[in-house]
């Protein structure tokens, strides 16, 4: 049986990956093949008319090592940029939702301190990655924030602008943040009180009750938060 593609796939990840880091070791090796061969002419000439001069031998020397810091910074940022297309590529394939959309989630959840694989699972559990979603509470967009609490960040914000993708994320996932904040980091009280409100979740607390209704664990259900080993 022939498979289903998905429209938004992009070039195999390992096809990219060999590419992306094939050329980094080529610039590598360019580099310090180029600075050896040039360092080792100038010392054969020396030679030619006398002993190589030592300060000439350490400033190449010193030339090489600078060059190579470069080269190993160059390196680090091809590999940051690698990690954050394949995230990009993975959740827009899982989700099968469009890679533009998929670079905002996980730039903004980024931007806004929140771990990109929980911003992806809120968005969906909360708008299924739907622009224009409203609710019967009048939540709006990707992130089903409240013009109130949206307000509360950005005083100027209107109706019209949460349903505009950046601004719908970036004042939800701030939110979030701020609960994660509130709620010492526990990311299930967070997410219930992004459900039903702070205010409701720390009244049951302080009364000995328990919050939860199912929200967070649908959030994070198959979540594995970064540095840990298991699954919530």
């Amino acid at each position: 049986m022939k498979r289903p593609t998905n429209k938004y796939a992009e070039p195999e990840r390992p096809l990219l990956e060999r590419l992306l880091l094939r050329g980094g070791l080529l610039l590598l090796m360019t580099v310090v093949i180029g600075t050896v061969a040039g360092w080792t002419e100038r010392v054969k000439a020396a030679d030619e008319v006398g002993a190589p001069d030592a300060g000439l031998v350490a400033r190449r020397m010193g030339s090489l090592g600078e060059r190579l810091e470069s080269t190993q910074g160059e390196m680090a940022l091809l590999r940051v940029q690698l990690e954050r297309a394949t995230a990009i590529l993975d959740h827009s394939a899982r989700y099968q939702i469009p890679a533009d959309l998929a670079a905002d989630i996980y730039d903004v959840a980024l931007s806004e301190g929140i771990d990109p694989a929980l911003g992806f699972r809120l968005v969906k559990i909360e708008s299924g990655f739907r622009r224009t979603a409203r609710s019967s509470m009048d939540a709006l967009g990707y992130t089903q924030i409240q013009l109130p609490t949206a307000r509360f960040y950005q005083a100027d914000v209107s109706e019209k602008d949460l349903f505009e993708r950046e601004t719908n994320l970036r004042l939800g996932f701030r939110f979030l943040n701020d609960l994660l904040v509130r709620f010492d980091h526990d990311t299930h009280l967070a997410l219930l009180a992004y459900n039903r409100g702070p205010a409701r979740v720390a009244e049951i607390l302080a009364d000995g009750g328990d919050p939860a209704n199912g929200y967070s664990d649908a959030v994070l259900k198959g979540y594995r938060a970064p540095g840990t080993a298991g699954t919530h």
